[in-house]
């Protein structure tokens, strides 16, 4: 094109732009913005997703998201990869969520604990915490204070009783701060005796119940349920809203009239920072979607102890600073220093 010309069209974009209202080009822009975030959701995904997951494999948690992939691949053509990364009190796989890519192709599998309690149990996480954003709570785990049914108890006034009868041979075991300091709040308020023990898991706590070297435990039911069923255990209160219909003859820590601080145990589904907004909501309404297909959840989550959820990333990120600011004064509560 001459110069003459270019110089002619130029000047007629400036008399147009000029008399133009600055509101509509506003508006004109706001439009090409959202239709450049709304382009990568659109085409999403084109490949497979990356999981970085906190739990080891096997677990209720890994099981569920490899469920859950299973669902997502004939949705969108394209499988979950799911990378186990445990250990580090869930540090390393949070860690590795917050330097992750953030192209929506790395999504995280991460506990509350990274995320709440951490921060205020470590001097030097490795990671910050605020470079994790939140797409959506999968489910909560219902927890229950349960016991060897050796003991011949079936209420926690029963269990203080007995504890003071056998004074400084009941340990109990749960991996829970909040849940420990119910226990501690409990031994204060009634003179129970009962000792901590720690453990690695699970199945650790689990089978010291089961042998009665530790007999007393706070973790999820779906861990003690089918004991629970063979007459084996007893569960004496639960951490959950309202009763489990896997065992609705157990109260809940509310109908006990307990107003201490408790945090409820989950897993949900996280990104790195910077990860576009129109791939977060589009994972969350997928997730959303095929929780709440008629029978998955059932099957999947209710019938393991697992409370379905599938909340939005508001109401996930709102829940996290929540549980933030109890998980401080929990751990203040607790006497315990950072690491």
């Amino acid at each position: 094109m001459p110069r003459y010309r270019a110089r002619e069209r130029n000047e007629e974009w400036r008399k147009v732009l000029k008399r133009t209202p600055l509101k509509f080009l506003a508006t004109l822009l706001g439009v090409i913005q959202g239709l450049t975030i709304a382009a990568p959701a659109q085409e999403y995904p084109s490949k497979p997703i990356r999981v970085i997951a906190a739990a080891s494999a096997g677990g209720l948690s890994d099981i569920f998201i490899r469920t859950l992939g299973d669902e997502l691949q004939k949705r969108w053509g394209h499988p979950l990869i799911i990378e186990n990364r445990p250990g580090g009190s869930f540090n390393i796989a949070a860690k590795a969520c917050a330097e992750a890519v953030p192209d929506g192709y790395s999504i995280c599998l991460l506990p509350n604990e990274p995320l709440t309690y951490n921060p205020y149990l470590f001097k030097n996480l490795g990671f910050d915490p605020d470079r994790v954003v939140a797409i959506t709570n999968l489910f909560f785990i219902t927890q229950v204070l349960a016991v060897n049914a050796a003991l011949k108890v079936s209420t926690l006034d029963e269990l203080a009783a007995l504890s003071k009868a056998k004074a400084g041979t009941l340990s109990y075991a749960s991996p829970s701060l909040s849940h420990v300091l119910f226990v501690e709040n409990f031994k204060r308020d009634t003179g129970a005796d009962l000792v901590r023990v720690p453990f690695k898991g699970g199945g650790d706590a689990v089978n010291g119940m089961l042998s009665g070297t530790t007999p007393v435990v706070f973790l999820g039911i779906g861990n003690v349920i089918s004991y629970m069923r063979e007459g084996m255990v007893n569960g004496l209160v639960l951490d959950s809203e309202s009763r489990s219909p896997l065992s609705p003859n157990i109260p809940t820590l509310a109908e006990i009239q307990y107003r201490g601080d408790i945090t409820r145990s989950y897993f949900g589904l996280l990104a790195p920072a910077g990860t576009p907004p129109a791939i977060i909501r589009k994972i969350q309404k997928e997730v959303a979607s095929i929780m709440q297909t008629q029978g998955f959840a059932d099957k999947h989550l209710i019938q393991r102890g697992l409370e379905p959820v599938a909340n939005t990333p508001e109401e996930f990120t709102d829940l996290i600073l929540r549980d933030r600011t109890i998980a401080e004064r929990v751990v203040k509560a607790s006497g315990l220093r950072a690491q």
